[in-house]
C-alpha cells in the first residue's frame, strides 16, 4: 500500500463484548461496557481521537487515505480496512468509531469499512470477552 503513518495503543476486552453491530465498531477510553454496547469491542483505550498524533489526523483527513486497523487479543488478530475523508472531525474525547457507511460525526475514525463489529472473527471476539489486553495498530496510507 506504500508509505504510511502508524500509531499503536492498548485497550482491554470485557465480558460484555458481543460484537453484533452490523455497521460499526467502536473502541472507547471508558472503563465500562453495558450489554447494550453491541458495537464496542474494547474499553479502557489509552488513546482517544484527540490524542492521536497530528500528522496522522491530517492524513486521515484526506479523501484518498486508506486505513488499516489491526486488532489483536491473546494472539488472535483481525484486520479492518476503511477510508479517510476530508470531512472527518476527529475530536471526540473518548470514542473511536469505524463505520461501514459514510456517516461522519466527532466520534468517527474512518468510513466505508469492510467490516463492522459483527464481521470480526468470532475467535477474536471470544478472546475480547475474557477481558484481556488488546493491542490496536492503526496505519494510514
Amino acid at each position: 500500500m506504500g508509505d504510511y503513518l502508524m500509531d499503536e495503543f492498548s485497550a482491554s476486552g470485557h465480558p460484555n463484548v458481543c460484537a453484533k453491530h452490523k455497521t460499526t465498531l467502536e473502541l472507547t477510553t471508558d472503563d465500562y461496557l453495558t450489554p447494550r454496547g453491541d458495537c464496542i469491542i474494547a474499553i479502557k483505550a489509552d488513546k482517544s481521537l484527540k490524542q492521536l498524533p497530528d500528522m496522522l489526523l491530517d492524513k486521515l483527513r484526506k479523501n484518498e487515505s486508506r486505513i488499516k486497523l489491526l486488532i489483536e487479543c491473546n494472539g488472535v488478530q483481525d484486520e479492518v480496512f476503511a477510508w479517510g475523508s476530508a470531512d472527518l472531525i476527529l475530536n471526540h474525547p473518548a470514542d473511536m468509531v469505524v463505520r461501514k457507511s459514510d456517516f461522519i460525526c466527532p466520534r468517527t475514525l474512518a468510513i466505508k469499512a469492510n467490516k463492522a463489529a459483527a464481521d470480526l472473527k468470532r475467535e477474536l471476539v471470544g478472546e475480547l470477552r475474557k477481558g484481556l489486553d488488546v493491542k490496536i495498530s492503526l496505519k494510514v496510507y
